[in-house]
């Protein structure tokens, strides 16, 4: 199949121009500038004049919650969210049930996104506290890197062992660990103060007490700190405090991946604890949302080269799950379809331009992670391919909602930008509210 993009703004690689693309089968097969109009025939030939045509965004954290947690999300119904999103890509997280900590769960979760996801997929192993001699055991091209849990998560992904913890970074070698850092001993001492003081299930409001800027920044220190001894690659998840940025070196070398890198999420670029009185558990997520200085923070770091990636964090939880306080309502929030409008919205705002947009969500991923002929607009690649119209208002509303959740923190909020199609291997997964089905992503290839 052949497609022609015609009158498009291209924003890719730092730059900015008018031209038009052409698509045969799954790949980008030419770029043109906006003076050489392509001739021939095309099986499907889309006007993006007034958009912008941007390469799809990898989201590289997402709990899309297949298997064993269908009920709040499964891998069809978040892949369509994504697709609906501009998201052509994602890396899912291994807290399932059961738990990605061996081969043979990678490899079932793999042969279940082969049926059922619309978009690019892959999935992050965990480490455990007795499994660092499997990463040397996995096929490095298939996986991103290694998941890291160095504070409170579900069963047996907490890595609290001195010896486990070193084994991890010795054995990773070129696969990125990519660590959840917030201290268990300092969140379970807090946790206890405040039960002494409210009950058994504190407010909500106490969330950020609780799991707290010196719980964040103990456990970033300590991972920093053993990625430097062992000459490990570290990726510091959804960081949430100005304190842990103190950790990171300012990049804008875009010939450069640093060893030792940071995300962001939309959660913590949005909210701030003084949200949480309206929204309550909606906005409970682990680690919990701070103050606006740790958040205007994290924003001005998206500038100045501190924060290295974004992301979403996306994980769904049914309404009933997210009522209670601190210790009752489950941590997490359902994003992916909303972040790219979001971070396009900080552009309206004057706070990153949108090359810098287009860098955090789809190249830098592709850089940190070496993935395989993704993330750029060049001729070659793979056809993954987001186009977005400016000044085109649309609300938030629940007929919108893709997740199979069915609600958003981002309820009721209106966004300027709307993701008009999404393209996948060269094939037009969603177009203005229609979706197509038939579709499905592949499986996403590194270091090759």
């Amino acid at each position: 199949m052949t497609i022609l993009i015609s009158n498009a703004t291209i924003v890719n690689e730092g730059k900015t121009l008018n031209g038009h693309l052409v698509i045969d089968n799954e790949v980008i097969s030419k770029i043109y500038p906006q003076q050489q109009t392509p001739r021939g025939d095309y099986d499907l030939c889309i006007d993006a004049t007034g958009c912008v045509v941007m390469p799809g965004v990898i989201d590289t954290h997402v709990h899309f919650r297949e298997p064993g947690l269908t009920a709040k999300a499964d891998i069809q119904s978040e892949s369509r969210a994504a697709a609906w999103g501009g998201v052509t890509s994602y890396f899912d997280m291994p807290n399932t049930v059961p738990q990605t900590v061996t081969a043979h769960d990678l490899e079932e979760k793999f042969a279940l996104a082969r049926q059922k996801s619309s978009v690019n997929y892959s999935f992050f192993p965990g480490a455990t506290n007795n499994n660092s001699q499997l990463f040397e055991t996995l096929d490095p091209h298939r996986i991103p890197g290694i998941k890291l849990f160095m504070g409170s998560s579900t069963g047996n992904m907490l890595v609290d062992r001195e010896e486990a913890l070193r084994g991890v970074f010795a054995h990773a070698g070129q696969l990125p660990i990519v660590a959840h850092c917030e201290d268990t001993d300092i969140i379970n001492q807090r946790m206890r103060e405040m039960m002494d003081k409210y009950g058994e299930d504190p407010d909500v409001t106490f969330h950020a007490a609780i799991r707290s800027e010196e719980a964040c920044y103990a456990s970033t220190a300590r991972a920093v700190a053993l990625a430097k001894e062992y000459g490990a690659h570290l990726h510091v998840a959804h960081l949430t405090t100005a304190r842990e940025l103190e950790l990171f070196e300012p990049c804008l070398d875009e010939a450069k991946v640093p060893s030792i890198t940071a995300e962001a999420v939309i959660a913590h670029l949005y909210f701030t604890e003084k949200d949480v009185k309206e929204k309550g558990a909606l906005i409970k997520c682990n680690p919990s949302v701070k103050t606006q200085h740790d958040r205007d923070t994290l924003r001005q770091a998206l500038c100045d080269g501190r924060v290295y990636t974004v992301a979403t964090d996306h994980a769904p939880h049914r309404l009933a799950e997210k009522q209670g306080g601190c210790r009752k309502a489950a941590s997490g929030m359902p994003m992916v379809q909303f972040s790219l409008p979001a971070m396009l919205q900080l552009v309206d705002e004057g706070m990153l331009s949108i090359e810098r947009v287009v860098q955090l969500m789809c190249h830098h991923p592709a850089k940190l992670f070496q993935v395989s002929r993704r993330g750029f607009l060049r001729e070659g690649y793979q056809a993954d391919i987001a186009i977005v119209r400016p000044a085109s208002p649309w609300q938030v509303t629940d007929e919108v909602i893709q997740s199979k959740c069915g609600w958003s923190p981002m309820s009721g909020r209106v966004f300027n930008w709307r993701v008009e199609h999404t393209l996948c291997n060269g094939r037009l997964v969603y177009s203005n509210g229609r979706f197509d089905d038939q579709v499905r992503g592949q499986e996403i290839r590194f270091r090759q």
